[in-house]
């Protein structure tokens, strides 16, 4: 079965181009930390194009099971750059309140 843990936020309206910027550090993160994302089969973002509200973004990471997505959440979460340097970074470029993390499974 696959599951995805997708994460949703809005940036804030003055931020959306260092979050650009944002993005791609993650991505640099990811791809030069393998061993902490060894169960992801795939991450992607994306943004609101029409509807839903504006500037508003979603992260999908995909793997074969809840239990791999929480290997693979919890050992980023116990990494040093991530809590100290990415994360707050994050965290001060989106409106307050406004993320949110689910699991989602794919249907039969």
């Amino acid at each position: 079965m696959v599951v995805f843990m997708v994460e949703k936020c809005i940036v804030k309206p003055d931020k959306l181009g260092e979050w650009t910027a944002f993005v791609k550090k993650v991505g640099a993160y990811i791809n030069g930390n393998p061993e902490l994302f060894k169960e992801v089969k795939s991450h992607k973002w994306f943004s609101h194009m029409l509807g839903g509200n504006w500037g508003g973004f979603v992260e999908m990471w995909e793997a074969n099971s809840l239990e791999d997505i929480m290997k693979s959440f919890n050992r980023v979460m116990q990494d040093k750059e991530y809590m100290t340097k990415i994360y707050p970074e994050g965290m001060a470029l989106i409106i307050p309140g406004s993320n949110s993390i689910e699991i989602w499974n794919s249907v039969p």
